[in-house]
Protein backbone atom coordinates (compact mmCIF):
# COMPACT_ATOMS: atom_id res chain seq x y z
CA UNK A 1 0.00 0.00 0.00
CA UNK A 2 2.99 2.52 1.11
CA UNK A 3 4.72 1.37 -2.13
CA UNK A 4 1.42 2.44 -4.61
CA UNK A 5 1.59 5.80 -2.76
CA UNK A 6 4.85 6.78 -3.45
CA UNK A 7 4.10 5.64 -6.89
CA UNK A 8 1.06 7.71 -7.55
CA UNK A 9 2.76 10.60 -5.96
CA UNK A 10 5.60 10.12 -8.11
CA UNK A 11 2.80 10.07 -10.84
CA UNK A 12 1.38 13.65 -9.48
CA UNK A 13 4.87 15.43 -9.35
CA UNK A 14 5.30 14.68 -13.28
CA UNK A 15 2.23 15.56 -14.13
CA UNK A 16 2.40 18.77 -12.17
CA UNK A 17 6.33 19.60 -13.58
CA UNK A 18 4.94 19.07 -17.36
CA UNK A 19 1.70 21.43 -16.67
CA UNK A 20 4.72 24.38 -14.88
CA UNK A 21 6.80 23.22 -18.00
CA UNK A 22 4.18 23.67 -21.06
CA UNK A 23 3.02 27.27 -19.56
CA UNK A 24 6.37 28.57 -18.99
CA UNK A 25 7.06 27.49 -23.13
CA UNK A 26 3.56 29.32 -23.35
CA UNK A 27 4.85 32.63 -21.95
CA UNK A 28 8.11 32.36 -23.41
CA UNK A 29 6.67 31.86 -26.97
CA UNK A 30 4.81 35.25 -26.14
CA UNK A 31 7.47 37.33 -24.65
CA UNK A 32 9.39 36.11 -27.69
CA UNK A 33 7.10 37.14 -30.33
CA UNK A 34 7.46 40.47 -31.94
CA UNK A 35 3.87 41.42 -32.45
CA UNK A 36 3.02 40.73 -29.08
CA UNK A 37 1.25 44.18 -28.06
CA UNK A 38 -0.39 43.87 -31.48
CA UNK A 39 -2.26 41.09 -30.71
CA UNK A 40 -3.27 41.26 -26.67
CA UNK A 41 -4.56 44.54 -28.20
CA UNK A 42 -6.42 42.42 -30.77
CA UNK A 43 -7.46 39.49 -28.53
CA UNK A 44 -9.11 42.48 -26.02
CA UNK A 45 -12.34 43.32 -27.35
CA UNK A 46 -12.36 46.52 -24.99
CA UNK A 47 -8.70 47.08 -26.13
CA UNK A 48 -8.22 50.70 -28.12
CA UNK A 49 -8.91 49.56 -31.90
CA UNK A 50 -9.39 46.00 -31.03
CA UNK A 51 -12.73 45.80 -33.14
CA UNK A 52 -11.19 48.02 -36.29
CA UNK A 53 -11.63 45.34 -38.77
CA UNK A 54 -9.33 44.64 -41.57
CA UNK A 55 -10.59 44.30 -45.15
CA UNK A 56 -13.39 46.00 -44.87
CA UNK A 57 -16.35 44.06 -44.83
CA UNK A 58 -18.63 41.91 -42.34
CA UNK A 59 -16.26 41.23 -39.24
CA UNK A 60 -18.47 38.45 -38.71
CA UNK A 61 -17.13 37.17 -42.23
CA UNK A 62 -13.55 36.50 -40.73
CA UNK A 63 -13.12 33.00 -40.68
CA UNK A 64 -10.11 34.25 -38.00
CA UNK A 65 -8.29 37.79 -36.69
CA UNK A 66 -6.21 38.66 -39.85
CA UNK A 67 -2.48 37.62 -40.02
CA UNK A 68 -0.61 41.00 -38.23
CA UNK A 69 -2.50 39.96 -35.07
CA UNK A 70 -1.76 35.71 -35.49
CA UNK A 71 1.46 35.93 -35.91
CA UNK A 72 2.34 32.46 -34.79
CA UNK A 73 -0.82 30.36 -35.76
CA UNK A 74 -1.95 29.64 -39.32
CA UNK A 75 -5.26 30.77 -39.87
CA UNK A 76 -6.70 27.43 -40.90
CA UNK A 77 -10.60 26.81 -40.18
CA UNK A 78 -11.63 25.12 -36.87
CA UNK A 79 -14.42 22.95 -37.34
CA UNK A 80 -15.97 19.30 -37.11
CA UNK A 81 -13.66 17.63 -39.65
CA UNK A 82 -10.80 19.42 -39.35
CA UNK A 83 -10.64 19.94 -35.20
CA UNK A 84 -7.65 21.54 -33.41
CA UNK A 85 -6.45 18.46 -32.20
CA UNK A 86 -5.38 17.25 -35.68
CA UNK A 87 -4.20 20.03 -37.40
CA UNK A 88 -0.39 19.99 -37.98
CA UNK A 89 2.09 21.50 -35.67
CA UNK A 90 2.86 24.32 -38.12
CA UNK A 91 -0.77 25.40 -37.71
CA UNK A 92 -1.99 25.04 -34.13
CA UNK A 93 0.66 23.46 -31.54
CA UNK A 94 0.70 23.49 -28.29
CA UNK A 95 1.52 27.40 -27.89
CA UNK A 96 -1.52 27.75 -30.72
CA UNK A 97 -4.03 25.89 -28.40
CA UNK A 98 -6.35 28.92 -26.95
CA UNK A 99 -5.94 30.70 -30.73
CA UNK A 100 -8.27 28.16 -31.78
CA UNK A 101 -10.64 28.20 -28.80
CA UNK A 102 -11.10 32.15 -28.69
CA UNK A 103 -10.67 32.44 -33.23
CA UNK A 104 -14.04 32.31 -33.63
CA UNK A 105 -16.04 34.40 -30.79
CA UNK A 106 -13.40 36.95 -31.25
CA UNK A 107 -14.56 37.77 -34.87
CA UNK A 108 -18.12 38.01 -34.39
CA UNK A 109 -18.19 40.73 -32.25
CA UNK A 110 -17.12 43.46 -34.53
CA UNK A 111 -19.17 45.65 -36.58
CA UNK A 112 -18.95 45.85 -39.67
CA UNK A 113 -18.41 49.44 -41.89
CA UNK A 114 -19.29 48.88 -44.59
CA UNK A 115 -21.46 46.34 -46.65
CA UNK A 116 -20.03 44.96 -49.96
CA UNK A 117 -22.20 44.26 -52.79
CA UNK A 118 -21.37 42.23 -56.17
CA UNK A 119 -23.10 41.93 -59.54
CA UNK A 120 -22.29 40.73 -62.85
CA UNK A 121 -23.75 42.33 -65.52
CA UNK A 122 -23.48 41.11 -69.64
CA UNK A 123 -25.80 41.48 -72.59
CA UNK A 124 -29.09 42.94 -72.14
CA UNK A 125 -28.70 43.66 -68.37
CA UNK A 126 -27.87 47.18 -67.79
CA UNK A 127 -31.79 48.44 -67.03
CA UNK A 128 -32.42 45.46 -64.62
CA UNK A 129 -29.13 46.02 -62.87
CA UNK A 130 -29.58 49.60 -62.43
CA UNK A 131 -32.96 49.22 -60.92
CA UNK A 132 -31.38 46.28 -58.55
CA UNK A 133 -29.03 48.87 -57.37
CA UNK A 134 -31.52 51.80 -56.43
CA UNK A 135 -33.69 48.80 -54.56
CA UNK A 136 -30.70 48.43 -53.08
CA UNK A 137 -30.03 52.20 -52.26
CA UNK A 138 -33.40 53.55 -50.99
CA UNK A 139 -33.52 51.55 -47.97
CA UNK A 140 -30.36 50.62 -46.60
CA UNK A 141 -28.63 51.76 -44.12
CA UNK A 142 -24.79 51.76 -43.36
CA UNK A 143 -22.92 52.86 -46.59
CA UNK A 144 -23.05 50.22 -49.75
CA UNK A 145 -20.00 49.60 -52.08
CA UNK A 146 -20.70 48.28 -55.32
CA UNK A 147 -18.75 45.70 -57.20
CA UNK A 148 -20.17 45.70 -60.59
CA UNK A 149 -18.76 43.19 -63.44
CA UNK A 150 -19.69 43.84 -66.59
CA UNK A 151 -18.46 43.78 -70.26
CA UNK A 152 -16.72 46.69 -71.54
CA UNK A 153 -19.24 48.05 -74.08
CA UNK A 154 -21.84 48.80 -70.77
CA UNK A 155 -19.16 50.28 -68.48
CA UNK A 156 -19.68 53.99 -69.78
CA UNK A 157 -23.36 53.61 -69.23
CA UNK A 158 -23.00 52.58 -65.90
CA UNK A 159 -20.78 55.60 -65.40
CA UNK A 160 -23.60 58.20 -66.68
CA UNK A 161 -26.45 56.63 -64.77
CA UNK A 162 -24.48 56.07 -61.19
CA UNK A 163 -23.00 58.87 -60.84
CA UNK A 164 -26.60 61.39 -61.42
CA UNK A 165 -27.62 58.92 -58.36
CA UNK A 166 -28.17 60.96 -55.48
CA UNK A 167 -25.73 58.84 -53.08
CA UNK A 168 -25.81 61.06 -50.23
CA UNK A 169 -22.54 59.85 -49.27
CA UNK A 170 -23.54 56.69 -48.35
CA UNK A 171 -22.82 54.76 -51.98
CA UNK A 172 -19.11 53.94 -53.54
CA UNK A 173 -18.90 51.49 -56.91
CA UNK A 174 -16.40 50.28 -58.83
CA UNK A 175 -16.30 48.55 -62.58
CA UNK A 176 -14.89 45.64 -63.51
CA UNK A 177 -13.95 43.62 -66.66
CA UNK A 178 -15.31 40.33 -67.17
CA UNK A 179 -12.26 37.85 -66.56
CA UNK A 180 -11.61 34.20 -66.22
CA UNK A 181 -8.92 32.26 -66.00
CA UNK A 182 -6.81 32.60 -69.13
CA UNK A 183 -6.49 28.93 -70.31
CA UNK A 184 -10.08 28.07 -69.73
CA UNK A 185 -12.15 31.87 -70.28
CA UNK A 186 -13.97 30.26 -73.47
CA UNK A 187 -15.23 27.30 -71.64
CA UNK A 188 -16.17 29.69 -68.52
CA UNK A 189 -18.03 32.78 -70.31
CA UNK A 190 -20.28 29.63 -72.49
CA UNK A 191 -20.95 28.25 -69.07
CA UNK A 192 -24.98 28.50 -68.94
CA UNK A 193 -25.64 32.25 -69.33
CA UNK A 194 -22.79 34.87 -70.69
CA UNK A 195 -20.51 35.55 -67.95
CA UNK A 196 -22.77 33.87 -65.18
CA UNK A 197 -20.07 31.99 -63.47
CA UNK A 198 -17.79 34.99 -63.00
CA UNK A 199 -19.35 34.73 -59.70
CA UNK A 200 -17.13 31.38 -58.72
CA UNK A 201 -14.12 33.71 -59.03
CA UNK A 202 -14.98 36.96 -57.14
CA UNK A 203 -13.38 35.25 -54.17
CA UNK A 204 -9.72 35.26 -56.22
CA UNK A 205 -10.37 38.19 -57.71
CA UNK A 206 -11.78 40.66 -54.38
CA UNK A 207 -8.72 39.42 -52.65
CA UNK A 208 -9.08 42.48 -50.52
CA UNK A 209 -12.68 42.17 -49.39
CA UNK A 210 -13.49 40.46 -46.57
CA UNK A 211 -17.23 39.68 -47.20
CA UNK A 212 -19.74 39.95 -49.90
CA UNK A 213 -23.38 39.46 -51.15
CA UNK A 214 -23.08 38.60 -54.24
CA UNK A 215 -27.06 38.91 -56.13
CA UNK A 216 -28.06 38.24 -59.67
CA UNK A 217 -29.03 41.04 -61.98
CA UNK A 218 -32.96 40.27 -61.38
CA UNK A 219 -32.92 40.98 -57.62
CA UNK A 220 -34.62 43.37 -56.11
CA UNK A 221 -34.16 44.17 -51.66
CA UNK A 222 -38.01 44.84 -50.45
CA UNK A 223 -36.03 45.93 -47.10
CA UNK A 224 -32.37 47.02 -46.35
CA UNK A 225 -29.24 45.22 -47.59
CA UNK A 226 -27.93 45.44 -43.66
CA UNK A 227 -30.35 42.63 -42.70
CA UNK A 228 -29.75 39.99 -45.10
CA UNK A 229 -25.55 41.11 -44.02
CA UNK A 230 -26.54 40.94 -40.23
CA UNK A 231 -26.75 36.66 -41.27
CA UNK A 232 -22.85 36.55 -40.87
CA UNK A 233 -22.98 37.37 -37.88
CA UNK A 234 -24.83 33.97 -37.09
CA UNK A 235 -22.42 31.89 -39.14
CA UNK A 236 -21.28 29.13 -36.91
CA UNK A 237 -17.18 28.60 -37.13
CA UNK A 238 -17.35 25.89 -40.52
CA UNK A 239 -20.00 28.48 -42.43
CA UNK A 240 -18.76 30.36 -45.66
CA UNK A 241 -21.57 31.32 -47.21
CA UNK A 242 -25.46 31.82 -47.01
CA UNK A 243 -27.99 30.83 -49.68
CA UNK A 244 -32.01 29.71 -50.05
CA UNK A 245 -33.00 26.37 -50.58
CA UNK A 246 -34.25 25.91 -55.01
CA UNK A 247 -37.96 25.05 -54.17
CA UNK A 248 -39.82 24.83 -50.39
CA UNK A 249 -41.98 21.92 -51.96
CA UNK A 250 -40.40 18.81 -53.47
CA UNK A 251 -42.68 17.61 -55.57
CA UNK A 252 -42.26 20.51 -57.84
CA UNK A 253 -38.34 20.36 -57.16
CA UNK A 254 -36.08 20.61 -60.55
CA UNK A 255 -32.88 18.82 -58.20
CA UNK A 256 -34.50 16.02 -56.68
CA UNK A 257 -36.13 15.31 -59.85
CA UNK A 258 -33.73 15.84 -62.80
CA UNK A 259 -30.49 16.00 -61.41
CA UNK A 260 -27.66 14.14 -62.77
CA UNK A 261 -25.32 15.17 -60.04
CA UNK A 262 -24.82 15.29 -56.32
CA UNK A 263 -26.77 18.72 -54.78
CA UNK A 264 -27.25 20.49 -51.44
CA UNK A 265 -30.10 18.97 -49.16
CA UNK A 266 -33.52 17.87 -50.29
CA UNK A 267 -34.29 19.94 -53.18
CA UNK A 268 -30.61 21.89 -53.91
CA UNK A 269 -29.97 25.77 -53.02
CA UNK A 270 -30.46 28.66 -55.54
CA UNK A 271 -27.73 31.13 -55.82
CA UNK A 272 -29.28 34.20 -56.96
CA UNK A 273 -28.87 35.55 -53.45
CA UNK A 274 -25.63 34.20 -52.40
CA UNK A 275 -23.81 35.67 -49.01
CA UNK A 276 -19.82 34.81 -48.96
CA UNK A 277 -17.45 34.92 -45.94
CA UNK A 278 -14.42 35.30 -48.64
CA UNK A 279 -11.85 35.59 -46.38
CA UNK A 280 -12.83 31.94 -45.08
CA UNK A 281 -13.94 30.73 -48.66
CA UNK A 282 -10.41 31.26 -49.27
CA UNK A 283 -8.60 29.81 -46.88
CA UNK A 284 -11.05 26.68 -46.83
CA UNK A 285 -10.53 23.12 -47.98
CA UNK A 286 -13.28 21.35 -49.71
CA UNK A 287 -13.37 17.81 -49.40
CA UNK A 288 -14.87 16.57 -53.03
CA UNK A 289 -15.39 13.28 -55.25
CA UNK A 290 -12.24 14.22 -57.21
CA UNK A 291 -9.47 13.33 -55.41
CA UNK A 292 -9.18 11.98 -51.53
CA UNK A 293 -6.98 15.67 -51.29
CA UNK A 294 -9.25 18.63 -50.01
CA UNK A 295 -8.85 21.55 -52.56
CA UNK A 296 -9.00 24.85 -52.08
CA UNK A 297 -11.65 27.31 -53.81
CA UNK A 298 -9.24 27.84 -56.56
CA UNK A 299 -7.93 24.73 -57.08
CA UNK A 300 -11.38 22.51 -57.29
CA UNK A 301 -13.32 24.50 -60.29
CA UNK A 302 -11.92 23.40 -63.20
CA UNK A 303 -11.66 20.06 -62.43
CA UNK A 304 -15.12 19.83 -61.15
CA UNK A 305 -16.50 21.58 -64.04
CA UNK A 306 -14.12 19.01 -66.17
CA UNK A 307 -16.03 16.24 -64.44
CA UNK A 308 -20.09 17.54 -64.51
CA UNK A 309 -19.83 19.98 -67.37
CA UNK A 310 -22.31 17.21 -69.12
CA UNK A 311 -24.57 16.39 -66.70
CA UNK A 312 -24.87 20.21 -65.35
CA UNK A 313 -27.86 22.08 -66.67
CA UNK A 314 -28.20 25.37 -64.58
CA UNK A 315 -24.20 25.86 -64.81
CA UNK A 316 -22.68 27.75 -61.71
CA UNK A 317 -25.24 27.35 -59.93
CA UNK A 318 -24.90 23.38 -59.97
CA UNK A 319 -21.49 23.56 -59.52
CA UNK A 320 -22.05 24.91 -55.88
CA UNK A 321 -24.60 22.57 -55.13
CA UNK A 322 -21.76 19.79 -55.71
CA UNK A 323 -19.45 21.66 -53.61
CA UNK A 324 -21.78 21.89 -50.77
CA UNK A 325 -23.15 18.50 -51.14
CA UNK A 326 -19.51 16.97 -50.24
CA UNK A 327 -19.05 20.49 -47.40
CA UNK A 328 -23.03 20.43 -46.11
CA UNK A 329 -21.32 21.97 -42.62
CA UNK A 330 -19.91 24.67 -44.78
CA UNK A 331 -23.41 26.35 -45.59
CA UNK A 332 -25.87 28.44 -43.65
CA UNK A 333 -29.29 28.35 -45.27
CA UNK A 334 -31.89 31.15 -44.96
CA UNK A 335 -35.27 31.21 -45.44
CA UNK A 336 -37.17 31.29 -48.64
CA UNK A 337 -38.32 35.07 -47.91
CA UNK A 338 -34.97 36.21 -48.60
CA UNK A 339 -35.05 35.13 -52.40
CA UNK A 340 -38.53 34.62 -53.38
CA UNK A 341 -39.09 33.42 -56.96
CA UNK A 342 -42.21 32.94 -59.12
CA UNK A 343 -41.61 29.25 -58.39
CA UNK A 344 -43.15 30.15 -54.84
CA UNK A 345 -46.67 31.59 -55.57
CA UNK A 346 -47.28 30.11 -59.52
CA UNK A 347 -48.39 26.51 -58.09
CA UNK A 348 -49.93 28.06 -55.15
CA UNK A 349 -48.52 29.85 -52.37
CA UNK A 350 -45.79 27.59 -50.84
CA UNK A 351 -43.52 29.97 -48.88
CA UNK A 352 -44.44 30.22 -45.60
CA UNK A 353 -42.19 33.18 -44.30
CA UNK A 354 -43.33 35.26 -46.68
CA UNK A 355 -46.82 34.30 -45.71
CA UNK A 356 -46.37 35.57 -42.48
CA UNK A 357 -43.62 38.35 -42.54
CA UNK A 358 -43.76 39.43 -46.54
CA UNK A 359 -41.17 39.15 -49.33
CA UNK A 360 -37.48 40.50 -48.23
CA UNK A 361 -35.39 40.42 -51.36
CA UNK A 362 -37.69 39.46 -54.52
CA UNK A 363 -36.14 37.30 -57.31
CA UNK A 364 -37.39 37.43 -60.90
CA UNK A 365 -35.97 34.76 -62.36
CA UNK A 366 -36.81 33.55 -65.93
CA UNK A 367 -37.66 37.05 -67.71
CA UNK A 368 -40.59 37.73 -65.72
CA UNK A 369 -39.83 41.53 -64.78
CA UNK A 370 -40.20 41.60 -68.65
CA UNK A 371 -43.22 39.87 -70.15
CA UNK A 372 -46.92 38.89 -69.21
CA UNK A 373 -46.36 35.76 -67.88
CA UNK A 374 -46.16 36.93 -64.17
CA UNK A 375 -47.63 40.50 -63.83
CA UNK A 376 -47.00 40.78 -60.36
CA UNK A 377 -43.47 40.61 -60.42
CA UNK A 378 -43.21 43.10 -63.16
CA UNK A 379 -45.57 45.45 -61.32
CA UNK A 380 -43.01 45.33 -58.33
CA UNK A 381 -39.81 45.69 -61.03
CA UNK A 382 -41.87 48.80 -62.69
CA UNK A 383 -42.52 50.73 -59.51
CA UNK A 384 -39.13 50.42 -58.84
CA UNK A 385 -37.33 51.17 -61.90
CA UNK A 386 -40.01 54.40 -62.51
CA UNK A 387 -39.20 55.76 -58.48
CA UNK A 388 -37.19 58.93 -58.37
CA UNK A 389 -35.16 58.99 -55.69
CA UNK A 390 -36.53 61.99 -52.89
CA UNK A 391 -39.87 61.68 -53.94
CA UNK A 392 -42.50 60.73 -50.96
CA UNK A 393 -42.38 57.00 -51.17
CA UNK A 394 -45.92 56.18 -50.02
CA UNK A 395 -47.45 58.77 -53.14
CA UNK A 396 -45.03 57.79 -55.65
CA UNK A 397 -44.39 53.91 -55.19
CA UNK A 398 -46.16 52.45 -52.52
CA UNK A 399 -50.13 53.50 -53.44
CA UNK A 400 -49.61 53.42 -56.71
CA UNK A 401 -47.98 50.02 -57.21
CA UNK A 402 -50.95 48.52 -54.90
CA UNK A 403 -53.48 49.41 -57.68
CA UNK A 404 -51.26 47.79 -59.83
CA UNK A 405 -51.12 44.36 -57.88
CA UNK A 406 -54.65 44.52 -57.24
CA UNK A 407 -55.15 44.24 -61.23
CA UNK A 408 -53.23 40.76 -61.17
CA UNK A 409 -55.22 38.97 -59.21
CA UNK A 410 -56.58 36.62 -61.72
CA UNK A 411 -53.32 34.85 -61.21
CA UNK A 412 -51.84 32.78 -58.52
CA UNK A 413 -49.24 34.93 -57.58
CA UNK A 414 -51.67 37.97 -57.59
CA UNK A 415 -54.10 36.32 -54.83
CA UNK A 416 -51.11 36.65 -52.57
CA UNK A 417 -49.89 40.12 -53.59
CA UNK A 418 -49.83 41.24 -50.28
CA UNK A 419 -47.50 39.32 -49.15
CA UNK A 420 -45.25 41.39 -52.46
CA UNK A 421 -45.94 44.39 -50.16
CA UNK A 422 -46.26 43.84 -46.55
CA UNK A 423 -42.73 44.11 -45.88
CA UNK A 424 -41.88 47.16 -48.60
CA UNK A 425 -44.75 49.02 -46.34
CA UNK A 426 -42.94 48.04 -42.80
CA UNK A 427 -39.30 49.19 -44.97
CA UNK A 428 -41.18 52.44 -45.70
CA UNK A 429 -42.29 53.18 -42.44
CA UNK A 430 -39.13 52.26 -40.69
CA UNK A 431 -37.31 54.63 -43.14
CA UNK A 432 -39.37 58.10 -42.58
CA UNK A 433 -39.07 56.60 -38.92
CA UNK A 434 -35.43 56.99 -39.51
CA UNK A 435 -35.74 60.35 -41.33
CA UNK A 436 -37.84 61.77 -38.54
CA UNK A 437 -35.04 60.90 -35.90
CA UNK A 438 -31.87 62.52 -37.94
CA UNK A 439 -30.44 59.19 -39.02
Amino acid sequence: MRRFARVALLCLGCGVCSLLYGFSQLALSLEQEPGRGRERQARDPAAPGARRQEGGGQAAGSAGRGEAAAGRCKNLSVSFWNSYWMLPSDVCGMNCFWEAAFRYDYVKTRPSEKMHLAVVACGERLEETVTMLRSAIIFSIKPLQFHIFAEDQLHESFKDILDDFPYEGKVNYTLYPITFPTESAAEWKKLFKPCASQRLFLPLILKNVDSLLYVDTDILFLRPVDDIWSFLGKFNSTQIAAMAPEHEEPRIGWYNRFARHPYYGVTGINSGVMLMNMTRIRRKYFKNDMTPVRLQWGEILMPLLKKYKLNITWGDQDLLNIMFFHNPESLYVFPCQWNYRPDHCIYGSNCKEAEEEGIFILHGNRGVYHDDKQPTFRAIYEAIKNYSFGEDLVHSLLQPLELELQKTMHTYCGKVYKVFIKQLTKSIRDLHTRRSKGR
